[in-house]
């Protein structure tokens, strides 16, 4: 990640890999292969998720940013995070807060696969929407969602697989680790970036929780009826993937006004999502019985 703050750039990028790594490698390792198919029988549902991560929310990104008085840089920073889906610790944070597992499981999977496709797309798009001529390789792009999702979360689903004895020894070792990881980056992200935060335009700010709080509902109401896909699908149309936005941003040579826009939405958008995902993590939760 390109970000010029207090924390040097090659340790924030380390703790990042290594987190990232960890989480998805944790998550396979609770993953039972044969429970994903029961979700890829039913494709009407997982298509309605994937309508809404990869198409909804890119749509409702532009038309909130066309009714906002936005300067074109902080514009072109804020949908080109829309087209970037499928962040990796949306996954965790789905389940945590009571997504359905499998569900889950496989629309990140699917939506990692599918935005090799789809971000092409939408990048051609945006060529002509706002006359750039940026463009992204499908190879490059491939091999992050891979090598820094795909092949660990797959690492944990096969060593479950073959080796569930180990996976009994080893997932609650893993497990304080994984959340430690996270409570040393996410302040630290937050520490790093969060001047570039403040100094956006309020309207930005405005825009992204408007953007995030639609795409919650867009996810929530298409996830139905089931209450658990309900939340796997709405915190995956919500949560988008700052690395994926910028690798493009990086490969284009964009303004810093356009990196500052997607560290904006990072953060802003982490923080809207904070309420729906204590809602529905207080729903599953047993009532504590009187004293």
């Amino acid at each position: 990640m390109p970000i010029n703050g207090p924390v040097p750039a090659w340790l924030f990028s380390g703790m990042m890999t290594l987190t990232l790594w960890v989480v998805m490698f944790h998550l396979g390792l609770a993953i039972v292969a044969a429970e994903l198919r029961p979700v890829l029988a039913q494709p009407l549902r997982l298509l309605k998720g994937l309508f809404a991560v990869l198409i909804a929310v890119p749509a409702l990104a532009l038309v909130v940013c066309k009714n906002f008085d936005l300067g074109r840089s902080a514009e072109i920073g804020i949908v080109l995070m829309s087209i970037s889906p499928g962040a990796p610790v949306a996954l965790r944070r789905s389940i945590k807060a009571g997504g359905h597992r499998s569900y889950a499981t496989a629309l990140q999977i699917t939506v990692s696969l599918l935005v090799v496709f789809s971000m092409p797309g939408w990048i051609w798009a945006m060529d002509r929407m706002y006359d750039l001529e940026a463009q992204i390789d499908p190879q490059h792009l491939a091999r992050q969602v891979f090598f820094a999702q795909l092949l660990p979360l797959g690492l944990g689903i096969l060593l479950r697989q073959t080796a569930p004895q180990w996976v009994k020894w080893l997932q609650p070792k893993l497990a304080p680790l994984t959340t430690g990881l996270l409570l040393i980056v996410v302040p630290l992200a937050i520490f790093n970036i969060w001047e570039v935060v403040i100094g956006e335009n309020w309207r930005v700010i405005v825009a992204v929780a408007l953007i995030t709080l639609l795409a919650l509902t867009i996810g929530h109401l298409l996830g139905g009826p089931d209450p658990a896909t309900r939340t796997a699908t709405a915190i995956a149309s919500a949560a988008r993937n700052p690395g994926l936005a910028l690798l493009v941003a990086s490969l284009n040579g964009a303004r810093a006004e356009v990196i500052a826009a997607v560290l904006a939405y990072f953060i802003v958008s982490a923080i809207t999502v904070l309420p729906y995902v204590t809602w529905r993590r207080r729903l599953i939760s047993p009532p504590s019985n009187p004293a």
